[in-house]
């Protein structure tokens, strides 16, 4: 899993903008989520795998060169502007579930839009004005930002750029490729790509699992059984089995030399990839943490993100993060950008039992994974816990932070 995943090393792909094509390459898709707290969570997954990354360099493909765009898939995600023809079935689903509903009801603010759009050019919803707020998905929201909403989730409009988490609006056919957008693709075939998108993106998925594995559009266990008997069948997924995991697990074609070098490696004793074990922290939606079960059962790591969880009832924190070393999962970390001040804060430190930090040589890695989160904020300080439990640990990671200035 390591190896398949950029993670044997981690950071190991050379510091430019065309590794972020890498990573999406080997991921399949990378999960959009705006909150940023320690880093948002396809910078952190890419900050996992690249040297020196920078955020910038993700903003240019989505925004500038546009090899990659912005769709539904499980959840917002981030995927390459080749394979929209493949991912088109998103944009058709909710036309048809808009077009007889807010499409319909708000049929003026739809044209009003949409000519603002055409004569003006990029749009932010707050250059309108506020409207009244209307009933939409959870919770009221603006007229003006709902039909944008909509108009993008139907493909008819895209995100042009972002202002922080602002998303300013051009029509689609000024974003995309007019021979991508023409494209059309059997919706069968949409459905068994977007199936094996997610057996890519996690590396080794069963039949079943959590539902959030599924959401977004995969169909009910029979349609996915379906597609996924089409995709091994095309030799696309392999099945495989793992000692003491009942059922089938699948990896796509393509890492059955990962599953082939990780055997040699394991035979041979040699750490995953042949360097020496490396620490790198995991985002909370890293595609090898997709399966919380299988965490359990691999690495034996229960891990729960508890940012939605009430702070009464957390046992970790607000955006904790598992820390991998080599192949292990040995223990959680929270770490928070205050930029204001300049500072990394971490702000708790947490080991798995039995995984002593002193006697496995951690520090100098974990000091090397703290230093490159530092750099990525742009930041010049790093504050570490002040608990007792943490002295001799914190003590050794200030000397490798000062060491490495």
């Amino acid at each position: 899993m390591v190896l398949r995943h950029l993670l044997a090393p981690p950071r190991s792909l050379p510091p430019t903008p065309e590794s972020v094509l890498e990573v999406v390459g080997r991921l399949g898709s990378l999960q959009f989520d705006p909150l940023e707290v320690a880093g948002r969570n396809h910078d952190l997954v890419l900050l996992a795998r690249i040297r020196g990354y920078e955020r910038a360099w993700t903003d240019h493909w989505l925004y500038e060169d546009r090899r990659l765009y912005e769709t539904y898939n499980k959840s917002l995600n981030i995927v390459p502007v080749a394979e929209l023809p493949l991912y088109r079935w998103v944009w058709d689903r909710m036309a048809a579930r808009h077009a007889e509903g807010a499409f319909d009801d708000h049929a003026p603010l739809v044209e009003e839009l949409l000519g603002r759009i055409r004569e003006q050019g990029h749009l932010l919803p707050r250059d309108v004005g506020p409207r009244e707020a209307i009933d939409w998905y959870w919770r009221p929201t603006n007229q003006v930002r709902a039909i944008l909403e909509a108009l993008a989730e139907v493909g008819t409009i895209g995100i042009a750029r972002r202002e922080g988490n602002l998303r300013v609006y051009d029509l689609a056919e000024r974003l995309f490729p007019p021979e991508i957008l023409a494209e059309r693709r059997p919706e069968e075939e949409q459905q068994v790509h977007r199936l094996v998108a997610r057996y890519r993106g996690n590396g080794l998925l069963g039949a079943s699992g959590n539902q959030e594995l599924w959401v977004g559009g995969t169909g009910h266990a029979a349609d996915r059984a379906r597609h996924r008997a089409i995709a091994v069948e095309e030799g696309r997924l392999l099945p495989v089995q793992v000692e003491g995991i009942k059922g089938d697990r699948f990896i796509v074609a393509e890492d059955l030399g990962y599953l082939q070098q990780a055997a040699r490696e394991v035979a041979e004793g040699t750490a995953p990839g042949g360097a020496p074990p490396a620490v790198t922290f995991l985002a909370p939606l890293d595609p090898l943490c997709w399966d919380r079960d299988l965490l359990r059962r691999l690495f034996g790591f229960d891990y729960v993100w508890e940012v939605y969880v009430p702070e009464a009832k957390r046992r970790w924190g607000y955006y904790v993060l598992p820390i991998l070393y080599g192949d292990r999962l040995v223990g959680r970390i929270e770490p928070r950008l205050d930029r204001k001040a300049g500072v990394l804060r971490i702000l708790g430190l947490w080991w798995e039992p039995g995984f002593d930090p002193a006697a496995e040589g951690i520090v100098g890695p974990l000091a090397a994974a703290i230093d490159a989160h530092r750099t990525f904020g742009g930041l010049a300080k790093v504050e570490l816990p002040r608990t007792a439990r943490h002295r001799a640990v914190v003590t050794e990671v200030q000397r490798e932070l000062r060491r490495l200035a």
